[in-house]
């Protein structure tokens, strides 16, 4: 069903709600932004670690071509326990259980294993308490248990389906969510997603960064690309800002170690004429990443096991580790083509978009209804973006946006597009 609405001209201003959400896991601060509508969806985010909804959204849905799209849709915005701004830090679990000979320090534990060498030598650990401190602490919920808190508070607000906005850890949650619950969702927009667990020399660097880097600067380099942490220092220090004067760091350590701890998706690409009923993502994908960004290779790796007739890959040129600070409107050229191919925005609703189009572009009619079920016709449109955030200095930019097909084709791999 397509929804044909009026747009208007006039400053629109979303009724605002915030709540916590009750769950099993710890309560879930939820903000709520405009009315659900009985026939659409919710756009449901869900930030990175180390950010908040406001640090980490707030461009992209202050951006005044994102108005076009939150006239028409509800927006929540979820953190997970103990990620809210100002936040309180969560409380510790006792250690009265530990064994007596076990040492105990605030950040680590110590665990002395002498080993008999040729001359009497000695060799002494120490481990992070990644390995050994989980039961001594506040129990902070799993990647997996944080997927599980969705379904109530969708069930709290009384949201029958949602389009998944997620980055990076958020991408993640939102992502097992949509295996675990299909029904759900409707569509899921992820922007530098790790489908991974962590390699053994992942681990490996994680334990050496977490004896010689301080928390702020391990979410950096976990945000932004090695160009961004060395040439733009505005933008670094603003992050670092948040970090540390909006974020409670002791939660966010809790946080940043589930993510290091998730296991893998487990997601399989369908074979055509093989097995079809791999586990999968069922709803369509939109993966974005910049091309400078530190999880370009996981992202497309994320491609390649995904459905190729119900994904497509962004990658965006000139582009850092946060594509929807950095480049807000493409990332809504992108959102926008998305939601229209789940049916739900028709060319009405697109009057500024189709305002940019250039003359000599190619483009495609996206008029007329479209079932739910059939919504992934091949559309192509070229877009000339001209923003005054594009900080890179280009003085134009084409998009070439592409969504895959799913009616009557064979698709080999996901479509593929470079902006």
């Amino acid at each position: 069903m397509v929804l044909e609405e009026t747009d208007n001209d006039s400053v629109f201003e979303p009724q605002v709600t915030d709540e916590y959400v009750e769950t099993q896991f710890g309560d879930v601060h939820c903000v709520m932004m405009g009315t659900v509508k009985a026939n659409r969806p919710v756009i449901l985010t869900f930030p990175d670690v180390g950010l908040n909804h406001k640090s980490c959204f707030e461009t992209l849905f202050n951006h005044e071509d994102m108005h076009e799209i939150v006239r028409h849709f509800a927006v929540c915005h979820v953190e997970a326990p103990g990620q809210q701004e100002g936040a309180k830090t969560l409380p510790a679990a006792s250690v009265n259980h530990l064994p007596s000979s076990t040492l105990c320090f605030p950040h680590f534990l110590v665990v002395v294993v002498l080993v008999p060498v040729s001359h009497g030598r000695i060799f002494c650990f120490l481990f992070n308490d990644k390995f050994d401190l989980s039961p001594l602490r506040y129990p902070y919920p799993s990647m997996e248990q944080l997927s599980e808190v969705l379904p109530g508070v969708l069930k709290h607000f009384g949201l029958r389906s949602v389009i998944g906005l997620g980055v990076g850890a958020g991408a993640y949650i939102l992502a097992r969510f949509a295996l675990n619950y299909p029904d759900l969702v409707d569509g899921v927009v992820l922007i530098n997603i790790n489908p991974n667990s962590e390699s053994l020399m992942d681990t490996v660097t994680s334990k050496i960064t977490d004896w010689t880097y301080t928390l702020p600067d391990k979410i950096l380099a976990n945000l932004l690309g090695k160009e961004e942490l060395q040439t733009n220092q505005d933008l670094v220090a603003t992050y670092r800002h948040y970090i540390t004067a909006t974020m409670n760091e002791a939660n966010v350590s809790q946080f940043l170690r589930s993510y290091s701890n998730r296991s893998a998706l487990e997601v399989e690409r369908p074979v055509p004429e093989g097995n079809i009923n791999v586990r999968t993502l069922k709803c369509s994908s939109l993966l974005v990443v910049g091309d400078n960004s530190p999880a370009v290779e996981a992202v497309v790796d994320c491609n390649s096991k995904l459905n190729p007739t119900k994904t497509t890959l962004l990658k965006m040129a000139d582009c850092g580790g946060l594509p929807q600070v950095d480049q807000p409107a493409k990332v809504i050229e992108a959102l926008k083509y998305f939601i229209q191919g789940l049916g739900y925005l028709s060319s009405a609703s697109m009057t500024r978009l189709r305002s940019r189009t250039a003359s000599g572009s190619s483009t495609a009619s996206f008029d007329g209804p479209r079932s739910r079920a059939h919504t992934d016709e091949l559309q192509r449109g070229r877009i000339h973006s001209h923003g005054a955030e594009e900080k890179r200095g280009r003085a134009r930019t084409d998009i070439s946006m592409e969504s895959v097909s799913t009616v009557n084709q064979s698709v080999s791999k996901s479509t593929e597009v470079a902006c």
